[in-house]
């Protein structure tokens, strides 16, 4: 039937095709707008409920463990080793910390130094596993457990490099809820720059998603920028003032796979007289650092983090940890995200600017602990 009618009435028909899109563009636009609203509500809200494990080996004892930092100038990474710290003196066990000051090589020296203290567990912080695959060879061939914090793009076990955990939120679910809000807050019309580092799998990976989210939902990528998360310092001011003149007031979003890109970028704003709040607004998938929570509260060149519990997820890694000891699987626990904006920065430590939910997994951990 549908056939015959195309034959006879092509002309009707032509003429339905070319005045369809208008209801039809503005209805799909408002559905993205609602399906975007509801995954940044979703993540937006207080978390006040454990839903990790309840069960597990108890503490295992006099363990010493190294915190192998990829950079400590990097506020996730700093978040993690603080975290594991913290929930090291609860287990009974001594931390020795390592910062491979954000270089390859600083990596290597530091995974050297590390295997030199045989240790009875070693926490990869904040850097891509394959760079350091000989590395990890040699902690596998002496039986020493290994943990880690966004080492690749793959939560939990990696046979392949012999991570026991790999330590992280969903870094899917964190790409497509900053993307989100960043289409939502420019009412389906946004004109967004991402921010990566290639260095990192994981880095790509959340860029990647981030780009396939705004250009599903309707919005347009200005640019793909890849520049060395280490070299933010040196690298934001200029390529910040260089963007500007590039796009103007077309780049109304800026997302990033870290906060830590945001750092340096607003003297070249305020440079180009722009105000704390205008566009380009700064959207962050990742991680919730300090100063990014200072930058949202005093509303001055970043509006969103989409930040990771980090003190948790570095109890969490001692827990993984004191699993491998034990000869215990590891837990299956993806820890939560959270959407953080002026409106609820003071949720879930919030004063103490971070993510740290209201969940009581402290007291949870040291139930399983024994402790």
């Amino acid at each position: 039937m549908q056939r015959r009618t195309f034959l006879k009435s092509s002309v009707a028909l032509m003429t339905i095709a070319i005045a369809a899109p208008v209801p039809f563009a503005g209805q799909a636009r408002a559905d993205a707008m609602a399906d975007a609203m509801a995954v940044v509500e979703k993540y937006a809200q207080k978390v006040t409920a454990w839903d990790g494990p309840t069960t597990g080996p108890k503490a295992q004892p006099g363990k010493t463990i190294v915190v192998l930092a990829g950079d400590l100038k990097n506020g996730g990474i700093l978040g993690v080793t603080t975290g594991v710290e913290e929930a090291a003196k609860a287990i009974g066990w001594e931390v020795k910390v390592i910062d491979g000051a954000g270089s390859i090589g600083g990596r290597t020296a530091a995974f050297g130094q590390a295997m030199a203290l045989k240790p009875n567990g070693i926490v990869i912080n904040g850097f891509d596993a394959i760079e350091q695959a000989p590395a990890l060879e040699q902690a596998k061939a002496a039986g020493i457990p290994l943990v880690s914090w966004h080492a690749g793009p793959v939560i939990g076990p990696d046979e392949k490099s012999g991570v026991f955990a790999n330590v992280s939120t969903d870094a899917m679910q964190v790409s497509t809820a900053a993307a989100d809000w960043a289409y939502a807050d420019a009412k389906g019309k946004p004109g967004v720059v991402i921010f990566t580092d290639s260095t990192y799998a994981i880095a790509i990976a959340k860029a990647d998603k981030m780009k396939a989210e705004i250009e599903r939902l309707g919005g347009k990528v200005l640019e793909y920028v890849d520049t060395p998360i280490a070299e933010t310092s040196q690298r934001m001011p200029q390529l910040t003032t260089s963007l500007l003149q590039k796009y103007g007031d077309a780049w109304t979003h800026s997302l990033a796979i870290n906060d830590l890109y945001f750092d340096f970028m607003g003297p070249s704003l305020a440079a180009a007289g722009k105000a704390g709040t205008d566009a380009p607004i700064n959207v962050a998938a990742g991680d919730g650092s300090e100063s990014a929570y200072q930058r949202i509260r005093a509303g001055q060149f970043q509006k969103v983090t989409v930040a990771e519990p980090l003190n948790l997820q570095g109890w969490q890694l001692v827990d993984e940890l004191n699993r491998a000891i034990a000869g215990e699987k590891w837990s299956g626990y993806l820890s939560p995200l959270h959407v953080v904006t002026a409106d609820n920065v003071e949720f879930d430590g919030g004063p103490k600017n971070a993510f740290d939910p209201d969940n009581g997994y402290r007291d949870q951990y040291k139930k399983i602990w024994g402790k």
